[in-house]
């Protein structure tokens, strides 16, 4: 009987072993906004699906591109696209999954509830730097801005407001990621600022109208909102992870991985493939107004 039970006990650590050195560990590295997107749910319901893990590591967009060409990362998560001199890498693949929205976003006790895209303009040019000017209270006005110029949200501003990917933005208030400059305008009446809608949801912020549209899902979906932009997943072809991660992705395709991101108030990509040809002429109505 001893000898059966010492089988038996050898066979239960030999197969606790097998499993734990056959289980995957992903790692993915990001954007804030996507991450607070879809990314912190859909990894939960991979895992159990799949029993896959994947850690989840902030920093930006440009972080997770760079993490993912280094190979640090197995994949990364970007709101914005490519851009030239970065992430040079032909095997990298973007692959949007979602579509958020840039919002303005103001302190909770601010009054103010719509800006025009003229005023939006005014403001990132330094031409507005008390709120009175935007029909509010005479009080100093403290705009937030992310550091850099190819952050996913300090490049889509510059793209989708004024096509000019190398336009200056004013640096007295620059905060290094989403994160510390939504934390500002949360704690800063005279503060105002832009990120994701995904991002800004979580937040105790105010986020205004642009035009008089809210950046509802309808409004987004539709493309009634005019600041939208893809969410991607950053993959390496050629990752020895290559086909648990086109499995993940497949399950961010999937019913089951739409349904978590429609639930987060996200726009699946699938769901609204017509904005990508949509945005072309709405971009193109952009820069002329911007010109």
């Amino acid at each position: 009987m001893s000898n059966a039970y010492h089988r038996l006990g050898l066979l239960a650590v030999l197969f606790l072993f097998s499993s734990v050195s056959n289980a995957i560990t992903l790692t993915w590295v990001g954007c804030g906004i996507t991450k607070k997107a879809f990314m912190q749910e859909l990894v939960v319901a991979y895992k159990k699906s799949t029993g896959t893990e994947i850690l989840l590591e902030g920093g930006g967009a440009t972080k997770g591109i760079r993490s993912t060409t280094e190979h640090t990362a197995d994949m990364g998560g970007s709101c914005r696209y490519r851009v030239k001199g970065e992430a040079p890498d032909s095997r990298i693949t973007f692959n949007p999954v979602a579509w958020d929205a840039l919002v303005v976003i103001v302190n909770k006790d601010n009054p103010i509830e719509s800006i025009s895209m003229e005023q939006l303009r005014s403001l990132y040019r330094g031409e507005i730097n008390n709120w009175q000017q935007l029909n509010e209270q005479d009080r100093p006005l403290a705009l937030a801005v992310r550091n850099g110029k190819i952050s996913g949200v300090g490049l889509t501003i510059r793209q989708l407001v004024f096509n000019d990917p190398d336009m200056d933005f004013p640096q007295n208030n620059v905060y290094k990621s989403s994160g510390p400059l939504e934390e500002a305008v949360e704690n800063d009446l005279n503060a105002i600022g832009m990120t994701g809608i995904s991002s800004a949801r979580k937040r105790n912020v105010k986020i205004l109208k642009l035009d008089n549209k809210e950046p509802s899902f309808d409004n987004i979906k539709s493309g009634n909102y005019l600041l939208y932009r893809p969410l991607y997943l950053v993959i390496d072809k050629q990752s020895e992870n290559i086909k648990e991660l086109e499995k993940f992705l497949g399950f961010a395709h999937s019913k089951a991985g739409r349904d978590i991101i429609r639930k987060n108030g996200v726009v699946p990509y699938l769901e609204a493939l017509a904005l990508s040809i949509k945005q072309q002429s709405q971009w193109k109505k952009a820069r002329n107004q911007a010109n």
